[in-house]
């Protein structure tokens, strides 16, 4: 018996992400700008915060112009690389 595959996603398209990161001063901007070294186009007000109940983190969903997946690997380390990030979805 053959176990399913999972669908394949069909790249270039419209991707949704989501960071969790602690709340520091200046995350943000370096965050936006990580993020445009791998989407040029980068629609800054596609980005909703959204802030811990004790304010220590901040969640940040966005959307990408994603071209394939070694892009969504390199953003997502560059990403964890900061220090700041405690996981990218």
């Amino acid at each position: 018996m053959t176990e399913p595959t999972a669908p394949k996603i069909e790249f270039p398209l419209d991707y949704g992400i989501k960071v969790v990161a602690n709340s520091v001063d200046g995350f943000h901007s370096a965050m936006v700008a990580i993020v445009r070294q791998h989407d040029p186009h980068f629609d800054v007000t596609s980005i909703v915060i959204s802030e811990s109940k004790n304010g220590n983190y901040q969640s940040y969903r966005m959307r990408i112009w994603a071209t394939g997946e070694p892009q969504l690997k390199a953003l997502f380390e560059d990403l964890k690389d900061t220090g700041e990030v405690h996981f990218v979805l």
